[in-house]
């Protein structure tokens, strides 16, 4: 069997039928039993939001602001439907803190779809070197291992000799962590003139380039990565077909334009953003802060839901500028209010070491319209700004709405 399930190669449009379909029950149970969307969707009627259109009006909420909400209301921010005890089994920490539920369902995290992808199968012994403290990556993989039917090492992080003496043990053919501590294992392993048994690998939490890729598979070690956040779970994941990244069964994913929630159209780079059918955790219209762009078409794998790019860079490039903030959201304030700007980008650099910021249109030119959003420019962002007009699509396609190219030497 290629696919983890029948789901994963259905028709499009029954796809789409069965999450539209499941939306407006979400989005009632994160009403009703969350105080934090009793609160953001207090004025929703559930039962409208029943398209991707209807979706895109309500608010995004991201996880750069997830921090002071949840500062506010320790420990979830008020998103959580669980409480301590049988519904919330474990509690992680991120970087920030954020503080993220587990709650004691099977494949909580849904990485078994991604797992299945990367060749793991029933009677595999992974090696999970992901950490099993504070942060959920090893409980991720281990959750999505065991519901594949793998055997799993909970190896976790550093003691490099330790672990390889179990790996020489236990010869285990699949491996779960970073790929810079693959890396680590196998010279250290070379060294010692120890054979591993290693043929499948599944790597995240760095940058996975197709080098490092190719140098595994001549060992004959065939490695798959995946985009998962300790939010959300899995998002989506890599196939044999290679070709960009295919969108998990169970979440809903928008490309919106940074500091907004519009959606962008495919193939533009955007900011990432999921709704979740998680019960437990049900994240509606949540700002990963990451940037990517959907893939036209269907994976030569077989498996038909829509797919992304992967990780193209952060989405929060808000810019201080004489000793003021500029956010994303406050250019794209700018460009909604003159409809003659296809698309823009503010530039700041510093001339002589003086901070400058021009905001470059792709509009036809006119001095009127220069005029009218320099004093929109300046209205919103409470600062000075020349505007310059450029042919429509010239500026990249890279999700940039700020360029912050200022040199201090």
């Amino acid at each position: 069997m290629n696919f983890f399930d029948a789901r994963e190669h259905r028709d499009p449009a029954e796809r789409e039928r069965d999450l539209l379909a499941r939306l407006p029950q979400q989005i009632l149970h994160a009403k009703t039993r969350t105080k934090a969307f009793a609160a953001l969707l207090g004025a929703v009627d559930p039962s409208t939001i029943t398209s991707r259109e209807a979706l895109a009006t309500l608010p995004v909420t991201r996880k750069s602001e997830l921090l002071e909400l949840q500062k506010a209301a320790r420990p979830f921010g008020g998103f959580s439907a669980v409480n301590w005890g049988a519904s919330c089994a474990r509690v992680f920490a991120s970087p920030g803190p954020l503080y993220e539920p587990e709650a004691a369902r099977e494949n909580y995290w849904r990485m078994a779809r991604a797992l299945f992808a990367a060749g793991f199968r029933e009677g595999d012994l992974v090696h999970n070197t992901f950490s099993y403290h504070m942060t959920p990556a090893g409980s991720m993989m281990e959750t999505g291992a065991h519901a594949i039917g793998c055997t799993v090492f909970p190896g976790g992080v550093g003691q490099t000799e330790q672990q390889l003496a179990a790996m020489l043990d236990l010869q285990p053919v699949a491996y779960t962590g970073t790929p810079s501590f693959l890396r680590i294992l196998l010279e250290k392993a070379d060294e010692a003139g120890m054979t591993l048994n290693l043929k499948k690998a599944f790597v995240s939490g760095e940058a996975f380039p197709p080098s490092q890729r190719d140098a595994l598979a001549a060992r004959g070690i065939h490695a798959f990565q995946a985009y998962a956040t300790a939010d959300i779970g899995l998002i989506a994941y890599e196939t044999p077909a290679r070709e960009g990244l295919v969108i998990d069964e169970d979440v809903l994913v928008e490309i919106v334009r940074p500091g907004t929630g519009d959606p962008v159209a495919d193939g533009e780079v955007g900011e990432v953003v999921v709704t979740t059918f998680n019960p437990d955790y049900p994240l509606i219209r949540f700002g990963t802060g990451d940037l990517s762009a959907v893939l036209p078409g269907a994976s030569p794998c077989g498996r038909t839901n829509g797919r992304i790019k992967g990780w193209m860079g952060r989405a929060d490039q808000t810019t201080k500028v004489k000793g003021m903030f500029v956010h994303p959201g406050q250019v794209a304030a700018v460009v909604k209010r003159h409809p003659e700007i296809q698309r823009a980008r503010l530039v700041v650099d510093n001339p002589g070491l003086t901070d400058r910021m021009t905001l470059q249109c792709e509009a036809a030119a006119s001095e009127a319209l220069q005029a009218e959003i320099v004093g929109s420019l300046r209205e919103l962002t409470k600062l000075r700004g020349e505007v310059t007009f450029c042919d429509a699509g010239s500026l990249p396609n890279d999700g940039k709405v700020i360029d912050d190219i200022r040199t201090y030497e």
